[in-house]
């Protein structure tokens, strides 16, 4: 059943808060630490609905993890101590955790299934399952293996050379960790430098990856150890807060242990871009992932361009930004922004259907959105359409709204921000 929420507009926010961990790194602790050697201790896990889709499926797998809250301690066996499961994988809404697995399952010796909820059986995975089988991947399943549920027959894995033909950290992951179990060396060609969580944390567990250019290359037959990660917050939930505090008057938001890794940070070029008043204290504390401390505080926004090689690090925040071009001077044009209709939704068009019910200027295009501002937002009844990034932003919009804001689905939001409604609230 849909869960609804009504919010009602405020004047201001203030306060500071702590964003929940990062649900890519997390996702990839849980990974990393079940097909290491040896015991994996994770803080600041994300126990978020996604991330525990991981820990579920890798239990299944025979790693032994104990997760309490925040806190996630992995008893890894190596790649080779992981087993045939007994049921299928069950990935929730998790894209990550499928595309992922997918390349680590190819390579070992035992056949599997995985399946996820009706959102991941519309996402595409032949963007996955190519480039897998060109190393020896036996992959099947509906529609010739486009979609879920698809069945992974392990396999002895060769390295390949491969062009991404999408900018996407999901599938140049996937390839990698097949790279590490597959014979010679594997590398990967990407248009556009995507996020480097995965790369950094084969480093952090022991392996070998170098990057030239725009080459990512892996030799095969690594063996990962155990480490100590600790997650840094996500930046892709801090953004809301970050608009919020841009665009609504009279605010002032800190934001604390925000990662920061450069592949991640679009969201902040674009605010600055747009004038907002932001000031970063980065930590000086040798993580592998860099983080620190954001404060934002409102200020008149102006209209800009968001489009190429900035795409790829704010993906997962244009429903965010389109919010902010509500609320800046003039036009802001969104574009080669394409990936976002395989996502949770088609977030193009959810974007502008849903922000349109609430007065927005905003239109769609091929590859993204114009929206013309500034605009005063009316109340109303919209809908997250079970994407958690979208239930967040309507929640933004909403306290900008001239009458309350009824939301449906609003308990979407708990795929990677369990406490996010208590966090914003707290603001106000």
């Amino acid at each position: 059943m849909s869960v609804k929420r009504l919010i009602t507009s405020t004047t201001k926010l203030k306060g500071e808060i702590t964003v929940p961990g990062d649900k890519s790194i997390s996702h990839r602790a849980v990974m990393f630490g079940s097909i290491a050697d040896g015991i994996t201790h994770v803080q600041n896990f994300l126990p978020g609905e996604d991330c525990l889709s991981s820990i579920s499926c890798f239990r299944s797998l025979g790693a032994e993890i104990n997760q309490n809250g925040s806190e996630v301690i992995i008893v890894g066996k190596g790649l080779g101590g992981l087993k045939k499961p007994e049921k299928t994988l069950y990935v929730g809404n998790s894209g990550t955790t499928i595309r992922l697995m997918l390349g680590i399952l190819s390579g070992l010796p035992f056949e599997s299934s995985l399946e996820g909820d009706e959102s991941i059986a519309k996402r595409p995975m032949t963007r996955v399952t190519i480039p897998l089988s060109e190393m020896g991947a036996d992959i099947s399943g509906r529609n010739k293996g486009e979609f879920t549920p698809l069945t992974v027959k392990g396999q002895k894995l060769k390295g390949i050379t491969y062009e991404l033909p999408v900018a996407s950290a999901q599938v140049k992951s996937a390839i990698l960790l097949a790279g590490m179990q597959a014979e010679g060396t594997t590398t990967v060609v990407e248009p556009v430098k995507t996020r480097d969580h995965t790369e950094r944390m084969i480093i952090q567990f022991g392996g070998s990856i170098e990057r030239t250019g725009d080459k990512v290359v892996v030799n095969g037959g690594q063996n990962l150890v155990a480490a100590n990660i600790v997650v840094p917050g996500d930046i892709s939930s801090a953004a809301f807060f970050l608009a919020a505090g841009a665009i609504i008057p009279e605010s002032e938001i800190l934001l604390k242990n925000v990662g920061l890794n450069p592949t991640r940070t679009g969201i902040i070029d674009v605010l600055k871009a747009m004038g907002a008043d932001i000031t970063i204290e980065p930590y000086e504390n040798g993580a592998s992932e860099p983080a620190g401390d954001i404060r934002v505080t409102y200020s008149e926004l102006q209209g800009t361009t968001v489009e190429g090689e900035l795409i790829p690090r704010l993906i997962d925040e244009i429903p965010v930004i389109a919010l902010l071009a509500t609320q800046a001077n003039g036009r802001t044009i969104i574009k080669d922004a394409a990936e976002l209709k395989v996502k949770e939704t088609n977030r193009i068009d959810t974007v502008v259907n849903e922000l349109s019910k609430l007065g927005a200027k905003i239109e769609a295009t091929e590859d993204g959105m114009i929206i013309d501002g500034k605009t005063n937002l009316k109340g109303g009844t919209v809908s997250a359409h079970g994407d958690h990034r979208i239930g967040m932003m309507l929640s933004i919009a909403a306290l900008l709204c001239s009458d309350d804001v009824t939301l449906e689905q609003s308990d979407s939001v708990s795929v990677s921000y369990p406490g996010f409604f208590g966090d914003l609230y707290s603001l106000i």
